[in-house]
Parts: structure tokens; C-alpha cells; sequence
């Protein structure tokens, strides 16, 4: 095995000619090429010393061929030779860490069951697999993603540090197998959509309009992928409560700060729609998936949760760590993330942005600066995809009221019948009195009998600590509460006014 901090991601990495003593590898040995390779690569790590990752960590790349027949350091296999390179190794090891997934769990996702092959509905000639239990996703890239994941990690360690709690696609690993004369590109990330929950619909959200609609082929599919056109004619925006909203948006915005400061575009939101109201999946047909999850931060709701401190998982059985929202009458689990971060704004798309400007309006294309892209998507999500359910007229002082009348009952049940009858007399003459309450001989000694019967139900409340606050708060109470000359209407619009 051979270390080359100075090889690049591109050296002799092109995809060869097949020559006439090589068959083209099958879609199974290039699966169990990757599987093999993985494995390899993730135990020969976990066998080193741990230590802190440096600058040069990050273009790390390390290399080794692994015969069929097995060598001193590589099993043997049943596969066609062939040989992986491995990038950055510490550092995505690092990154695997952050988020709890212990090298053993890790090689069992990997490498207990065969991947699944899922369907690409992207204009991307990307590969896509999945693991068994619904953790990982593994994804082809080409040449210059590959180099482009690898010059962003420093910038991607740095914000991961910061900000664990991202819809920022998480990368775990980023390998190259060369077999048969095929060379394939892959990197390890977060499942975004666990299989073991239906999606109803499926959205694939970029904020742009040019071409932004699902092709007829793609419709004709049991489960398509549809684009913001789509969305705008079959939803009418996804009702969140206010909380949730705001956390979601304050999420999406530092995100997309920080693909701007990248300059990355040409990003999109993955969306998946779960409908409750619909048939409920059958338990019998639901795999293990997310069962004693592995991955910390890696549900929607948990991505989201910017300010919550409890590192545990939060995904259950029933909703899979979704996000509930509602859409009319419907209630809805809402999954998502951001995907296709790899797309930074070279020269060529550059170029391309001006081409479709000349035909099209330039502003409503998908492919855009990197600062223009962002505040189009953000006003895309926050109006159009993502709506407030706003509370009910009042309902912000509804604590304060509660709290109140809670109170008031609760000094009225102590007051004795002959100190209501009394407390009802001085509410009729409050309006004859000058100013000065306190001028009537009677009056000290409501006050003090008033407060000891108060105090001994406030002993009992939780909320209220302070003797004097309390002392305080009786004695108003027991001024203002009997109001005989109002009724309970009136007093209710009043107290409106004033909270």
C-alpha cells in the first residue's frame, strides 16, 4: 500500500478502454468491489492510532491493489482484481465520529447485506445504492466532483465543527475502484428518505421555473420525483406551526451561506411527503430501518433542532424523525435535505448561465451565481414551499390569561361569604371614593386578612417562590378580582385590551 499526500484525484483515474482480455465488470462484482474496498479501507484505519487531523490530511490519498488470490495485507476475494484508492482517510474518519457511527456498526451497514440499486431520476448520470438498513447512501461522482468534495473538506470540517445540525448532505467516506478498466467514483453520505416510510410525493427543489417540471417518463414511474413547477400546481404550500418554521428557515439560511461562501450552486432540496391520513404501512412489509439508529443529526426533525441540547436520537418507529406539518386537511411527515452540493460555478457554467439567459430570462434559469441562486432558493422555500400556520387572534396572551383567571379562582374560593359580601360593598363604592383608597376605616383590615387566607393557597403553586411577590400579588388580586358590576364578558374583553 502505497501513501501519496501529493497524487491527484485524477491521476490515472480516467475510465481506460476495455481491452479484449477484460470483460466488462457486472453491475454485482463492481457492487461487491465497492463493499470489499469499503471494508478494507475502514479496518486497515481503525487498526492505526487515533490523533488529531492536520492540514495535510485533507489531500491524503492512499492506495493499494487487491489481487483476487489475496496478498500479505488484502483477502482474498472473488472478484476481478482490481485496486482502491482511498481519500482523506483520517479526515472522513473524523467526520464518521462526529456523528457517533462506531467503525463496526459502520462495516456492518456496509458490508453485511448486498447494496440495493435505487433509480436516478436526475439529469446526472449518477449510480445510486443503498445499504440494507437504510443508513447510507452510496453515490457515483464524476472526476471533477471528486475533486471538488476533496479541495472543499477543510472548508466542510470547519462548518461541520460548528454547526453539527445541518441539512448540508453529510459525507462519511469518498473512494475510487479501478476494476476491469472501469474506474468508479464514490462517496458515502446520509440517507435522506428511509425506504420504510411510504413517500406520497417526492419533490426535487431547486426555486427555478426554466424547465422545473417532472418529464413524462418520469410520471409514468410508481414513485416520481417531481420539480417546482409540479409543486406550485399540486400544493399550495406546507403548513408548519411557528417554531418549526422558524427553526427550518434559520437552518436553511446558514446552509446556503455557506454554499455561497463556496461558491456552490445549482444545489436542490430533496423533499419527501408522508401522508398520515392515508392506509398506514403495513408493519409486516417495514424493515428494521433506523431501529437503534446510528447516525446522530441525520433525521429532518433532528437537522433542524438548532437549539436543542440532547445528542440522542430522536427518530422512533412511527415517524422515522419527519417533520410534521399539514397541508389542508392532511397531516403530513415532511423528510428533506440538500443534495448535489458539488456543482461549484466554473467557467462552464458560467458560460452556460450566459447561453440560456440569450434564449430564456436569465433570472428563471436553474444555473445561476452562487449569491443570486441562494436568495432565490431561500425566497422560493420561505413563501411558496414552506408556509406559518399562524395562531388563533389572541393566543399569544392566552398563557397570561390562563395564569390570571387561575388566580383569581383560586382567591375567590378562600374568601370567606361574609368577605365576599364585604368585598362586594367596596366594589360598589369604589367609584364614590376620592382616589384614596385607603381612607375608609375598614379598609386596613381587608388587607391583612386577605393575605394570610391568599398565602396558604399559594404555598401550594409551583410558578410562585417569593413571599413578598406573593404577599404583593394577593393583595391586588383581592382589590381588583370581585367586580359585580361587570359581567364575565366584559371582564374577558378587558383583560384583552390590556394583555
Amino acid at each position: 500500500m502505497s501513501n501519496a499526500s501529493s497524487d491527484s484525484i485524477g491521476s490515472g483515474t480516467k475510465t481506460s478502454k476495455v481491452s479484449k482480455d477484460h470483460k466488462k465488470p457486472t453491475a454485482a462484482a463492481l457492487k461487491g468491489a465497492i463493499q470489499l474496498g469499503i471494508g478494507y479501507a475502514v479496518g486497515n484505519r481503525s487498526s492505526k492510532p487515533d490523533r488529531d487531523v492536520l492540514m495535510q490530511d485533507f489531500s491524503v490519498v492512499e492506495s493499494v491493489f487487491l489481487p483476487s488470490e489475496g496478498s500479505n495485507m488484502t483477502p482474498a476475494h472473488h472478484f476481478p482484481d482490481f485496486r482502491l484508492k482511498t481519500y482523506a482517510p483520517l479526515a472522513f474518519r473524523y467526520f464518521r465520529e462526529l456523528f457517533g457511527i462506531k467503525p463496526d456498526d459502520y462495516l456492518y451497514s456496509m458490508c453485511n447485506e448486498p447494496l440495493i440499486e435505487l433509480t436516478n431520476p436526475g439529469a446526472s448520470s449518477s449510480w445510486f445504492y443503498l445499504t440494507s438498513d437504510d443508513e447510507f447512501i452510496i453515490k457515483t461522482v464524476q472526476h471533477k466532483e471528486a475533486e471538488f468534495l476533496q479541495k472543499l473538506l477543510p472548508g466542510y470540517y470547519m462548518n461541520l465543527n460548528q454547526n453539527p445540525r445541518t441539512l448540508l448532505p453529510k459525507f462519511y467516506g469518498l473512494y475510487c475502484i479501478q476494476l476491469g478498466g472501469v474506474t468508479l467514483r464514490v462517496v458515502v453520505m446520509n440517507n435522506v428518505l428511509p425506504r420504510a416510510m411510504k413517500m406520497h410525493y417526492k419533490y426535487d427543489l431547486k426555486g427555478s421555473s426554466y424547465k422545473r417540471r417532472a418529464s413524462r417518463k418520469e410520471r409514468t414511474k410508481s414513485s416520481p420525483t417531481f420539480k417546482d413547477l409540479d409543486f406550485q400546481e399540486m400544493h399550495e404550500g406546507l403548513h408548519f406551526d411557528l417554531d418549526t418554521y422558524n427553526c427550518l428557515m434559520k437552518t436553511l439560511q446558514r446552509d446556503c451561506r455557506v454554499l455561497e461562501s463556496f461558491k456552490i450552486m445549482d444545489y436542490s432540496l430533496l423533499l419527501g411527503i408522508h401522508v398520515l391520513d392515508r392506509k398506514p404501512l403495513n408493519r409486516g412489509n417495514r424493515c428494521d430501518s433506523r431501529k437503534g439508529q446510528k447516525v446522530l443529526y441525520s433525521t429532518a426533525l433532528e437537522s433542524i433542532q438548532g437549539n436543542v441540547k440532547d445528542p440522542e436520537p430522536v427518530a422512533d418507529d412511527e415517524t422515522l424523525g419527519g417533520i410534521p406539518a399539514r397541508h389542508k386537511d392532511e397531516n403530513l411527515l415532511i423528510f428533506l435535505g440538500i443534495i448535489d452540493i458539488l456543482q461549484s460555478y466554473r467557467f462552464i457554467k458560467k458560460v452556460e448561465h450566459s447561453w440560456k439567459a440569450l434564449v430564456h430570462d436569465g433570472d428563471k434559469v436553474s444555473v445561476h451565481r452562487p449569491g443570486f441562486y441562494a436568495d432565490r432558493f431561500l425566497k422560493f422555500m420561505g413563501s411558496t414551499v414552506f408556509k406559518k400556520i399562524h395562531p388563533l387572534r389572541g393566543a399569544s396572551s392566552k398563557r397570561k390569561k390562563n395564569s390570571l383567571y387561575a388566580a383569581k379562582s383560586a382567591s375567590q374560593e378562600f374568601l370567606s361569604p361574609q368577605k365576599e359580601e364585604k368585598a362586594e360593598k367596596r366594589a360598589q363604592s369604589m367609584d364614590n371614593l376620592d382616589g384614596n383608597l385607603y381612607s375608609s376605616s375598614q379598609q386596613p383590615d381587608l388587607l391583612p386578612r386577605t393575605t394570610v387566607s391568599f398565602e396558604c393557597d399559594l404555598n401550594d403553586e409551583e410558578d410562585i417562590d417569593n413571599s413578598e411577590y406573593r404577599r404583593a400579588s394577593s393583595s391586588t388580586i383581592a382589590l381588583d378580582d370581585p367586580l359585580p358590576s361587570l359581567s364575565r364578558s366584559q371582564s374577558e374583553s378587558e383583560l384583552d385590551v390590556y394583555l
